[in-house]
């Protein structure tokens, strides 16, 4: 069943995917609310992508429950909710920069347990089976996706990202600043989805990041965590607290860096 909620996530997907990449006009996107701060903005094409996903999903299933950034929760009765962000990147799709994305994960009792994450931009695809790996997409043919082996952490590439609200962001940055020292470098994408995704890819060696929403990082946490990665929070579960993320062999060494760190 896992692999059917699969087939249904990347195929709303990718055509949630394609409407956003066919309405979006040229140049910059015009904003149309701000959430947390003034830099947390939304736009027209957010709600119109949540709303055909929506659509969609329920139309293959109408009793399940659904969670998406731009509108109100439903709860289904199948055990079964989808979680849905139409737009990871919004501040890089209202700018033009190429990397913002559609993320669907489907829950069975609250666990993820298949994830679909496309790079509206680019076309490049993600996805991930409870169980049964995670994989690139690559026309018809899936390419496996495996952790390697890590650096020692003075060499580790660390991917992150910054909360919205200013104060946050303050003392994030500073943690970095402490985390910086004892590592190769840091990168930032400004996409949840595609870091994690990038992760798997073995892009990066490690990631932390403070404030992501359920929807932010349930499909791509799914693509890393069946990649090989270790998904963690501070002292538990992936929340909006801490994510963190590292090879087995890593987390030891890099966890306690980032709690030592101040994240």
């Amino acid at each position: 069943m896992s692999h059917d909620l699969y087939e249904l996530a990347r195929q709303v997907g990718l055509e949630a995917s394609a409407f956003v990449r066919t309405n979006r006009p040229s140049g910059r996107v015009d904003v149309a609310a701000t959430k947390s701060s003034a830099t947390d903005v939304v736009t027209e094409l957010d709600r119109a992508c949540e709303r055909l996903i929506r659509e969609r999903i329920f139309a293959a299933r109408p009793d399940d429950g659904f969670i998406g950034e731009e509108g109100d929760d439903i709860v289904g009765t199948t055990g079964v909710d989808w979680v849905v962000d139409p737009i990871d990147g919004t501040v890089n799709f209202v700018h033009g920069i190429p990397s913002y994305a559609v993320s669907i994960a489907a829950r069975r009792d609250g666990a993820v347990v298949a994830g679909h994450v496309v790079n509206i931009a680019t076309g490049l695809e993600w996805g991930a089976v409870l169980g049964a790996g995670s994989w690139r997409h690559e026309g018809d043919q899936k390419v496996r996706l495996a952790a390697p082996q890590p650096p020692p952490l003075a060499q580790a590439i660390i991917a992150t990202g910054f909360n919205y609200v200013p104060e946050i962001r303050a003392r994030q940055s500073a943690a970095v600043a402490k985390l910086l020292p004892h590592i190769a470098d840091i990168r930032r994408i400004g996409s949840a989805a595609l870091e994690l995704c990038a992760l798997a890819e073995g892009q990066y060696d490690a990631y932390v990041e403070q404030g992501l929403h359920v929807w932010d990082r349930a499909a791509a946490g799914l693509v890393a965590t069946e990649a090989g990665f270790i998904v963690t929070g501070l002292d538990g579960e992936p929340d909006e607290r801490m994510v963190m993320a590292a090879h087995p062999d890593a987390t030891a060494e890099y966890f306690d860096l980032v709690r030592a760190c101040g994240f």
